[in-house]
């Protein structure tokens, strides 16, 4: 079955296009806060300009006591102004400020003998009572002819008020147009911030878009791929890449692992099952020549017994190896103790003796050299090596076993003079059901040889060549070592 990754969408839906819109939406705020802030300020400042010179008038004009006729001249140019050329009245009323006298109960009066002109009457009547407007410290807003003013009064020495409005329209238009100025700077940088974003963000999420490319390639079954380095990574982007491919490479291990185990243990059930087929079809076919009656000499019985006690104890020694195998596959707990390696290397010797009188055998092992090992183990170890010995070397052929402790390890040595290996097969030595040319044994002794040894944290070496013999050479670490 085939798994495919998702396609990646570069819509809004995207890492991508969240993280722009959070930027974009982010710089929005940013803008439409500073405009209103800004906006705010300059019409707060401008504002109090206008106040500023209003009640400085007032001021001024109600602390000097002056009567209406005494500052009849200061409006006489303004009013006569506006008399004379009405046309511009309403060019005026937004321009600049409007003055009118009003009596107590605000009523306009004339100046300098003319009637109070339309604006100073629209003033009066906006402002209504000038006595309140005269005890509020601060000017109101008032509305001339759809006009805005910011008006004020002061009350003079002869009993009558004095009304002062000045124009706020150009504040307001000035306003507008700065927020209408900052509106359109601010859409702008979004839309550069906007590009700028996609762009950023695409270089900074390339080495993203590599993951995912290797993981669907993975996914596609090339375990080989890894995430390639990027020098437009993020700190947190290349842990996480080296982080990926060191998990990458430990899933590649142990999918070669399991891969590797599975094939040794089809490879090893098949060996097996034909191992203990042979010895079965032996025994089955003098049963049944037995059976049909066909064994009516008893010299022809007596030799089919005989061949199905061989094969029964052949089939029984391959089950009990076999057993040896799994268990030492389970990583079974040892009992260790101090052992003698040299008195156990000198009486694999004796035995040898014993089984092959003519054979030559000198050891090296004088004195006591004790190892914390496991002393069965150490047995079947000497026991299989020299089995080994006896099946493939002829009876004639010398042989040497050595034992040493050096470089604070323990070294144990089996050498004969033999027919040595071809290089193929000494690195296949190891390998269960392997038999050079398909010879005697079940192929099973130095693998139980390299497991016991392994067991104890050791190794095993084979040194051989075609014609040279073969010598195994058996290591225990220095932890499995004990003091002499």
């Amino acid at each position: 079955m085939t798994f495919r990754l998702p396609r990646r969408r570069h819509g809004i839906h995207s890492l991508r296009g969240k993280l722009t819109l959070a930027n974009v939406a982010l710089l929005a705020i940013g803008i439409v806060a500073a405009t209103a802030v800004s906006v705010m300020g300059m019409r707060y400042y401008l504002l109090d300009q206008i106040d500023s010179q209003l009640i400085k008038t007032r001021d001024s004009l109600g602390g000097s006591e002056l009567t209406l006729r005494e500052i009849d001249s200061l409006s006489m140019l303004s009013f006569v102004r506006d008399r004379l050329i009405p046309a511009q009245e309403d060019k005026e009323r937004s321009a600049g400020t409007v003055f009118a006298a009003v009596d107590s109960q605000g009523e306009p009066i004339g100046i300098l003998g003319f009637d109070p002109s339309e604006s100073q009457r629209d003033l009066a009547k906006a402002v209504g009572d000038p006595r309140a407007l005269t005890a509020d410290s601060e000017p109101h807003d008032v509305t001339l002819d759809g006009s805005t003013y910011r008006a004020t009064a002061a009350r003079l020495g002869d009993g009558t008020y004095a009304l002062l409005a000045a124009p706020t329209d150009v504040l307001h238009q000035g306003v507008a147009k700065a927020v209408r100025l900052d509106l359109a700077i601010g859409s702008l940088l979004l839309a550069l911030l906007a590009c700028l974003t996609m762009f950023s963000v695409r270089r900074r999420m390339r080495p993203l878009e590599d993951m995912v490319e290797t993981s669907s390639a993975i996914a596609e079954g090339d375990l080989t791929r890894r995430i390639p380095s990027s020098c437009e990574a993020t700190l947190e982007v290349e842990q996480l890449r080296v982080a990926l491919n060191s998990m990458l490479h430990q899933v590649e291990s142990a999918y070669r692992t399991r891969e590797r185990s599975a094939a040794q243990l089809r490879s090893f059930v098949a060996d097996a099952s034909h191992e203990l087929r042979t010895p079965l079809s032996a025994i089955r076919g003098y049963l049944q020549l037995y059976d049909k009656g066909m064994l009516s000499d008893p010299d022809e019985r007596k030799r089919a017994w005989t061949r199905v006690l061989a094969e029964t104890d052949r089939m029984g020694r391959l089950v009990d190896e076999l057993l040896t195998l799994a268990r030492l596959d389970q990583q079974p707990e040892l009992r260790f103790r101090n052992v003698d390696l040299s008195r156990l290397v000198r009486e694999a010797a004796d035995d040898l003796r014993v089984q092959q009188p003519d054979r030559p055998v000198e050891v090296a092992a004088e004195g006591s050299l004790l190892v914390r090992a496991d002393e069965s183990g150490l047995r079947q170890v000497l026991g299989n090596l020299m089995g080994n010995v006896r099946t493939h070397t002829p009876a004639e052929v010398p042989v040497r076993l050595g034992v040493e402790r050096a470089d604070g390890v323990v070294r144990l040595c089996v050498a004969d003079e033999g027919p040595g290996l071809a290089a193929d097969d000494a690195a296949r030595v190891f390998d269960r059901f392997f038999r050079v040319g398909g010879g005697a044994g079940s192929g099973l002794g130095l693998a139980i040889v390299q497991g016991v040894v392994r067991a104890h944290g050791g190794e095993v070496e084979v040194a051989t060549a075609p014609g040279k013999g073969l010598a195994v050479t058996v290591t225990l670490p220095v932890r499995a070592c004990a003091g002499q």
